[in-house]
């Protein structure tokens, strides 16, 4: 059966590697954003895994609430302390952030920006609160705030196996990692790819993980993209489901031309219905 990616960058399959033969897991998501489209932790959810999902926006948080109903869904951002803290939203994106200056560029650049107050909580203390067990992985996108979340954790006393964080700039391919990186290598993590998007870091103690990085996502991961996926199940549905309508594609008496045609117009319809899906 092939591993169904939902991750933006197949992040998913990467962690999979490292995870298909533990039976269920644990994770913790800063930055969870939907909980399907581009999820890293979807994979696992739908595979009997459980965790926490940090995220602060409202619809985003109220879609986790819906669809995760094991993981336990807080509506904070994480940071290095504990209040509230200006958060710049930019509705139906993944670009929402804590940076003021990130959310001023965006402006600048046409996005519409809400500013609100949120609540802010470390790492360490939704850990105290919700974590009993270990942490396989942990994965941080937020758009600008990654040092601030990372001196949130106490990463002595909880050490996910795997960490991957979001190192480029927003919209950009210029990598920020210097800005963080110090504090995981400080406590023990190595620093084991980079995907041109994410870098992934292994607990030292966990180093038989490494080999598990030594090339990208390709046929032998037996991976299907979501949309992939989506597309299948379209088509499936007409050829399989409905074969009243496609059956004028096997009558030897239309002419070839003809054929094509029908045959492009639920192709058609299917890839709409799979970038909807």
């Amino acid at each position: 059966m092939a591993f169904i990616s939902y991750a933006q960058n197949l992040e998913d399959v990467m962690l999979w590697r490292v995870f298909s033969g533990l039976e269920k897991g644990f994770y913790i998501d800063v930055g969870a954003n939907d909980p399907v489209i581009d999820s890293v932790t979807k994979a696992f959810y739908d595979r009997g895994w459980r965790g926490v999902n940090i995220e602060p926006l409202q619809s985003y948080y109220q879609r986790l609430c819906q669809e995760r109903t094991r993981d336990i869904n807080l509506q904070v951002a994480a940071g290095n302390y504990t209040g509230m803290v200006a958060f710049y939203e930019i509705p139906d994106t993944g670009l929402s952030t804590m940076n003021y200056d990130i959310a001023e560029q965006h402006r600048l650049h046409g996005w519409e920006i809400k500013e609100t107050k949120v609540p802010v909580m470390t790492l360490l203390e939704i850990c105290q609160n919700y974590v009993r067990e270990t942490i396989h992985f942990l994965k941080i996108d937020v758009e600008g705030t990654e040092k601030q979340v990372l001196l949130g954790m106490d990463f002595q006393q909880y050490r996910p196996w795997v960490i991957v964080i979001e190192a480029t700039i927003p919209l950009g391919k210029q990598q920020k990692h210097s800005e963080w990186e110090d504090i995981l290598l400080r406590h023990g993590y190595q620093y084991t790819y980079f995907d041109g998007l994410n870098r992934f870091y292994i607990a030292q103690e966990k180093g038989d993980c490494l080999s598990h990085f030594s090339s990208p996502p390709n046929p032998f991961d037996e991976y299907l993209r979501y949309s992939e996926f989506c597309l299948k199940e379209r088509i499936d549905h007409i050829y399989v489901r409905r074969p009243w309508i496609t059956a004028p594609l096997f009558s030897t008496e239309l002419p070839q031309q003809e054929q094509r045609q029908i045959l492009k117009k639920h192709l058609q319809g299917a890839l709409a219905d799979a970038n909807t899906c």
